[in-house]
């Protein structure tokens, strides 16, 4: 089967730099994975993506190393299962609160009898290959969104789960639930008291840890405290971004 990249670099002890896409576009989601991203994650929950993109922008990745991830817009187990047998080698999975939320995460994305994951896998064993079946447990990597207080009060809860690989943070929710100001970046105390809380009970079961960011400096800093994953930006922050630099320096 094709190598998870993203579980190599986990590996060995490095972090992943991840992009994120908004655009319903193959060969916009084509050229973002050409400029090097350890991982892509397509964004189905927010914005403008629907499942047929989405395949095509999988196939638009598949053409680079880069690894594809899909955020399925809730946990729910037709959209997870399909996005799965689409080719997503990662899945980001919303407002995960439980640990019954986490265990029925964990069942969706993998094949009896670890889950009920219904078989199907059809442009996933072309993407991953002949033997997907057999040893797509142990490839996919499985995230769960930690965004709400009650997540926060769940914590450990949903980290013992067995067979969940990482959790992913959501600043803006996270801050909003714990009544803050929904940033990415320069969050709140509570918020960044809660970031760096996630992350410590992460490494003390032994799961990875992801965060969502805007800005470069402080996916960096992030990644210096200890995240596994960091997300920079988006497809269209950065064409707004550099669309707005042109503009300015020709008026």
């Amino acid at each position: 089967m094709r190598e998870n990249r993203l579980r190599s670099l986990w590996q060995q002890n490095r972090y992943a730099i991840n992009g994120w896409l908004a655009i319903p576009n193959g060969f916009s989601a084509e050229v973002m994975a050409h400029q090097g991203w350890d991982t892509l994650t397509i964004d189905m929950q927010h914005g403008v993506i629907d499942y047929a993109q989405m395949v095509v922008m999988l196939q638009a990745i598949s053409t680079t190393p880069t690894v594809p991830i899909v955020r399925v817009p809730w946990l729910e187990p037709g959209i997870l299962m399909k996005s799965l047998d689409a080719g997503a080698y990662g899945i980001i999975c919303p407002m995960v609160n439980t640990r019954e939320d986490a265990q029925r995460l964990v069942s969706y994305t993998h094949y009896a009898p670890r889950g009920s994951r219904s078989f199907g896998p059809v442009r996933a064993s072309l993407y991953g290959g002949a033997d997907y079946a057999s040893q797509a447990n142990d490839t996919i990597v499985v995230f769960a969104m930690i965004e709400t207080k009650q997540a926060l009060d769940n914590l450990d809860g949903i980290l013992s789960v067995e067979g969940l690989d990482a959790v992913y943070i959501g600043p803006s929710d996270l801050s909003l639930s714990l009544g803050c100001q929904p940033v990415l970046d320069d969050v709140d105390p509570p918020a960044a008291k809660a970031i760096e809380h996630i992350l410590q009970r992460a490494k003390a079961h032994g799961v990875r840890a992801a965060v969502h960011n805007g800005l470069p400096s402080a996916a960096k800093a992030r990644a210096a405290m200890g995240f596994d994953l960091v997300t920079v930006s988006s497809d269209a922050r950065i064409l707004t971004a550099g669309a707005q630099q042109l503009l300015a320096a020709m008026k």
